[in-house]
């Protein structure tokens, strides 16, 4: 790594900044017909993401906007420290950026409380005008990316010239490995720590944004030769 690039993260939400995951979530308090075997069929990765999730959407109907909106707004649960680590990633001036596989109508209001600028926010969209909720996908696969992902992170991370930036992903799940593989390292949990373990992707773990801050500390001093 070098001291001279700038850093630039790139931070999941769901599961990550988040302690629960607000698309299961909605699906499991709503339950409506059929979700679950395309949730699987996500997991077996015989759909893409962009598919299983629109589909999984376009079975509530688009008049239950405020209940849903309601709900995935109030159950959320923001992992611990990431308030410390916005303060921190300021103050060291290193850019935040979220990329989220989640969804407009709660990714937003959430992220609002937090401090972080719209602008500072990649997540698909949504459109409750007709009789189905329907998922809008604005942030599509570019032409290095045919795995239809939705919302393309390496797409977004791809924008950032290697030579210039240290891109660092922070990521529990499957829609963060593509972004694990491209980026210099990795801050991962879970699904995402396994996968780096077992394919030897620079990473480190961590299970809250406490343990983010130390490990960028850490590994910022190490760049400048400050510890070994």
């Amino acid at each position: 790594m070098s001291s001279a690039r700038k850093r630039v993260i790139f931070c999941d939400f769901d599961g990550t900044i988040t302690a629960n995951d607000n698309i299961i979530s909605i699906m499991k308090h709503f339950h409506p017909p059929g979700w679950e075997a395309i949730k699987d069929d996500i997991l077996g990765q015989r759909i893409s993401v962009r598919e299983g999730v629109g589909r999984m959407f376009s079975l509530l109907p688009a008049s239950q906007k405020e209940e849903i909106v309601r709900f995935s707004i109030d159950q959320v649960r923001i992992r611990e420290g990431f308030s410390d680590f916005i303060d921190f990633c300021s103050r060291e001036n290193i850019r935040l950026l979220v990329t989220s596989g989640g969804i407009d109508f709660f990714v937003y209001p959430i992220l609002q409380k937090c401090g972080i600028p719209e602008d500072h926010i990649y997540c698909n969209g949504s459109d409750f005008t007709g009789e189905i909720v329907k998922i809008l996908w604005p942030h599509a696969c570019d032409e290095h990316c045919d795995v239809d992902c939705g919302m393309c992170k390496t797409t977004i991370i791809r924008t950032f010239d290697p030579a210039e930036y240290e891109r660092i992903v922070i990521g529990d799940s499957i829609t963060d490995l593509a972004g694990a593989r491209l980026a210099d390292w990795t801050i991962a949990r879970d699904f995402l720590l396994q996968k780096c373990k077992e394919l030897h992707l620079p990473h480190r773990p961590f299970e809250t944004f406490h343990d983010v801050i130390t490990i960028l500390q850490h590994t910022e001093q190490a760049a400048r030769g400050e510890i070994k």
